[in-house]
């Protein structure tokens, strides 16, 4: 008896992992488990333009902790494991985050959809010929190459294609939703054309067109699409440091212009545009570049809308437009 007793125990043990098993089968499909499609988003204007494609038939979760810098940025086990639980990961591009592809070698790839939202943007190089007429430094295109500019979200036009590739990854996983998504993505679009516009206008009558940003290069698209002049204090990469020559530049640029505001950027020490501040006279205003926010932001729901909204009254104020 104590041995059928065991037997019988055995059998509904392997019963019970048998099911179990296959209930995870079931519930590995898109957003099986909550009803709601599962996305992982690497930096915060992916998080947010997903959050808007997406409504109440995602579920997004921001890879990156709230406060960290993102070039920097390691990614942890726990970060492989969310991944693996995901439907889509969406990140910027390999520019913005290297580190993605040591992140995706500790996952099971075949879970989930990975989309790089940079698709058919057109990527450019900082470089440091002057404008022969204006003296200025300045931005060109280029194609893809090591060293260019990966904020490509501060492009309004950009952003617009992000939110497309982000819809159509939605619909390849969730084509149940598929006019939800084209609909959110469609009055999201319609908001980022408002905000453009209102830029544009805002900033035609600027009495300035050079913006001075003490920090890494991280404005440059933005500049780009209003016409303005942009100069940085050191290159792409937060980590790097000014030379003498690199503040001397920016101090002339200062003079010569007559410009009265040195900008910097979230997340980093303004240490460098301090310096600037102080050797020249200048006054600080801070310009968002979105990459991430910080924990009562995330609390908030501040989103890349309100964000552009700031950046576009500290542009007002530092190109002495009002």
């Amino acid at each position: 008896m104590r041995i059928r007793r065991r037997v019988w125990l055995c059998v509904a043990v392997l019963l019970m992992i048998t099911a179990v098993s296959c209930r995870n089968r079931e519930d590995s499909g898109p957003g099986k488990q909550t009803g709601q499609l599962k996305v992982v988003a690497s930096l915060f204007p992916l998080y947010d333009f997903a959050r808007a494609v997406g409504g109440g038939n995602a579920d997004i979760a921001l890879l990156l902790p709230p406060g960290v810098e993102p070039h920097s940025f390691e990614p942890k086990p726990a970060d492989m494991v969310m991944l693996n639980r995901a439907d889509i990961f969406i990140y910027t591009n390999r520019y913005m985050e290297p580190w993605v592809e040591d992140l995706l070698k500790g996952t099971d790839r075949s879970r989930f959809l990975t989309v790089d939202a940079s698709r058919g943007v057109d990527f450019f190089k900082r470089t440091d010929r002057k404008n022969a007429d204006a003296g200025r430094l300045h931005m060109t295109l280029h194609a893809p190459e090591e060293g260019v500019d990966p904020h490509i979200w501060l492009d309004f036009g950009n952003a617009k294609m992000m939110v497309d590739t982000i819809r159509d990854a939605f619909i390849v996983r969730d084509p149940a939703h598929r006019e939800a998504y084209i609909s959110n993505a469609e009055q999201y679009r319609a908001k980022l054309d408002a905000l453009d516009g209102k830029y544009r206008n805002a900033l035609s009558g600027c009495r300035k067109r050079t913006v001075v940003d003490g920090g890494h290069a991280t404005f440059g698209y933005l500049a780009r699409q209003y016409g303005l002049a942009y100069v940085a204090a050191y290159g792409l990469s937060p980590d790097a440091e000014p030379t003498a020559r690199d503040l001397a530049r920016i101090s002339n640029v200062l003079g010569q212009e007559g410009v009265k505001y040195v900008f910097y950027e979230e997340l980093l020490t303004p240490r460098i545009a301090e310096t600037i501040a102080r050797e020249t006279g200048a006054s600080l205003l801070r310009l968002h570049g979105a990459h991430n926010i910080s924990r009562e932001e995330l609390i908030s729901r501040t989103t890349f809308l309100d964000l552009m909204e700031k950046n576009l009254d500290q542009l007002l104020t530092g190109l002495q437009c009002r």
